[in-house]
């Protein structure tokens, strides 16, 4: 079935392993297992819908009756907290939880299994302890009494954390093997690490080395990689003899940080998109604008896949919705096929440097909360447009030249197809306006509200306007896929603030590398060279919500210390990571154009590897011309240089 077309599921394959077909997020085959499936479904949509309605509510109940929902901005945020617990959970039911090893890939047989098990049932060892973590938080924080608003006691939501974690536990456990005598054991091996852990008198020194050594085993294994950082912390504070409660506490900080809420919102108005007909729509537009020139169907392919990745967050879903729609296209202006499969695996991460990019908003987020700089998210997404536009145009003119001239036969510019496509689209084409304007423009106080807006605004035209969405069908099944990738994400990034705050800044290992880094390198442009080298090595064994999550905390005090400014420094790092979408071994695109193009990955990053050294010269040029980046912060918000 052709993705594009009504009711089709969009596949989103969370891993670093080769993707293979998964049942959608909405399937159960388990008859016993039903009701729970269908609650988590059902928790997971109620609470994205509330996030939606919420902040829109408040709104106007404040332009017309001056009073609002109290406590409004608490509940949204404790909605997004059950998203990322209940969108974790439902991942690990699919068994789409985002790993960071393609090791296991080269096994075979009982090799393969041993590694599946051994992976599994690390990773849910560490995630039963971060259970027991968040029960004790919230046994703590029951204690307070603290309330949100209308009676609602805060420990209430909060118990979604142990729950969660219980529950994603479970699941590891149950796919840990096919036949029972597997999951006994993992569970037998899960308890032993909990009562080796709440043992009293045991000396956490003698234990140290053997769980270092079994946490870079499981990791290579393929162990989920929010329990890699997780044991990694648990480890510290084990040995620390610091309360493990802790790091369920930075999960909840995290989890109820201000601007947390618009990553589901905005990934959700890009879903919805993905799954209309709203694809064929903008690609009629842009080949009424652009299709006659010689780069047309190119600059129709890179447009397009750079308005969907933009709401996407190059999670995927571009490729699966629009790879099957624009590889036709550029076969019949005989671009021939390795460059046209090289350019569309190259452009389904181009949005990533355009708001309301989910990058841009991951990085801004764990950024500010490691060290404060000042900016505002709107300071990232206006530095990310002229990068963006450099790459869109790089892209365009190596497209050129993919073409022999007396090849390319163009057609006449028709302006009335063009104001037809325009008409046809004018629903879809108002989305950025919409998110932008909101976010801009005053209008709205908050982000989270411009998000709200927008995503709601998504909804009602594929639902109301276009009618390509059922209400009961559909909209049930989109959200769900959008809440497992958006709950995978932010379970990550929940965790990696923990190992961040409980880790990284008690180990002081931030302030050791910001040391070595001043007294080895002298020149600032010596270490933006150095700092492209390491982030292009790291986009090859990382995907790029592991390398904000994990790098930022270390790469952006080291590029302070040099005097680079904030919004260049990240706007680098997200440039340098979108490299890593077509960087084999980890290359997110490799694999989801091999699987929808039903290609050998080597072919596919073989026929993608011009398009990657294309890119690679337009991010030197971001580089060290920082004034593609700065100009627009500076200039329209006077942010500091």
């Amino acid at each position: 079935m052709d993705p594009c077309d009504h009711g089709s599921s969009i596949k989103i394959f969370m891993g670093s392993s080769a993707p293979v077909e998964k049942q959608p997020a909405v399937s159960e085959t388990r008859a016993p297992f039903r009701w729970w499936h269908y609650l988590e479904n059902a928790l997971l949509i109620a609470s994205l819908l509330l996030l939606i309605l919420l902040p829109l509510t408040e709104r106007i109940l404040r332009a017309f009756f001056d009073s609002g929902i109290q406590g409004e901005a608490d509940f949204v945020l404790h909605f997004t907290l059950i998203v990322s617990m209940v969108g974790g959970s439902v991942a690990a039911r699919e068994q789409r939880l985002l790993g960071i090893s393609t090791f296991s890939q080269f096994l075979k047989g009982r090799w393969k299994s041993w590694a599946h098990f051994s992976s599994h049932t690390w990773g849910g060892g560490v995630t039963f302890l971060m259970a027991m973590a968040a029960w004790q938080f919230v046994q703590d924080e029951k204690g307070a009494g603290n309330e949100i608003a209308y009676g609602v006691a805060r420990w209430w939501i909060q118990m979604v954390l142990p729950l969660g974690f219980a529950s994603i536990a479970l699941r590891l456990v149950w796919h840990a093997g096919p036949h029972w005598k597997y999951r006994i054991l993992s569970a037998a091996g899960i308890l032993a690490m909990g009562v080796l852990v709440s043992r009293q008198g045991l000396d956490p020194e003698q234990w140290i080395i053997p769980g270092i050594v079994l946490l870079l085993g499981a990791t290579l294994l393929g162990a989920p990689l929010y329990t890699a950082l997780g044991g990694a912390t648990l480890l510290y504070l084990w040995r620390e003899d610091f309360p493990l409660s802790g790091m369920a506490t930075s999960q909840y900080s995290l989890s109820t940080e201000a601007l947390i809420p618009t990553i589901p919102l905005f990934t959700l108005a890009g879903y919805f998109m993905a799954e209309s007909q709203a694809s064929k729509r903008l690609v009629r537009v842009f080949q009424a604008m652009v299709g006659q020139y010689r780069a047309g169907p190119a600059m129709v392919t890179l447009l397009v896949c750079a308005f969907f990745t933009a709401f996407t967050g190059g999670s995927g879903v571009t490729i699966l919705a629009l790879g099957p729609l624009l590889l036709p296209v550029l076969l019949a202006a005989q671009y021939g096929e390795k460059p046209s499969l090289g350019l569309i695996t190259g452009a389904g991460a181009l949005g990533i440097l355009f708001p309301p990019s989910l990058p841009i908003i991951l990085y801004f987020i764990v950024a500010n909360a490691n060290v404060p700089t000042g900016l505002r998210l709107e300071h990232m997404f206006l530095g990310g447009l002229m990068p963006g536009l450099l790459m869109l145009l790089v892209l365009a003119f190596y497209s050129r030249r993919l073409i022999p001239k007396n090849h390319f036969v163009g057609r006449q510019f028709n302006f009335r197809e063009l104001r037809q496509s325009l008409w046809e689209a004018k629903w879809e084409l108002g989305i950025p306006v919409v998110a932008l304007g909101a976010l801009f423009s005053g209008w709205f106080s908050t982000p989270v509200a411009a998000a709200a807006l927008t995503a709601f605004y998504a909804l009602m035209v594929e639902v109301v306007v276009h009618r390509e969405l059922h209400p009961i069908r559909d909209v049930p099944r989109v959200m769900t896929e959008c809440g497992l990738l958006v709950g995978g994400v932010l379970l990550i990034l929940g965790v990696a603030m923990s190992f961040t705050k409980d880790f990284l800044v008690f180990a002081m290992i931030p302030d050791m590398a910001i040391e070595w880094a001043s007294t080895h390198v002298e020149s600032k442009y010596v270490f933006l060279l150095a700092l492209n080298v390491f982030l292009l090595l790291a986009g090859c064994l990382m995907d790029i919500y592991s390398a904000i999550v994990v790098l930022v905390p270390l790469v952006l005090p080291l590029g302070l210390q040099f005097g680079i400014d904030p919004i260049h420094l990240g706007i680098i790092f997200l440039a340098n990571l979108e490299l890593g979408y077509l960087t084999p071994p980890v290359g997110l695109n490799l694999f989801l154009a091999a699987y929808r193009f039903e290609k050998p990955v080597m072919e596919v990053a073989r026929a993608s590897l011009p398009v990657l050294l294309v890119l690679f010269i337009s991010v030197l040029l971001i580089t060290y011309l920082p004034f593609l980046t700065t100009f627009l912060p500076h200039w329209l918000l006077g942010a500091a240089p």
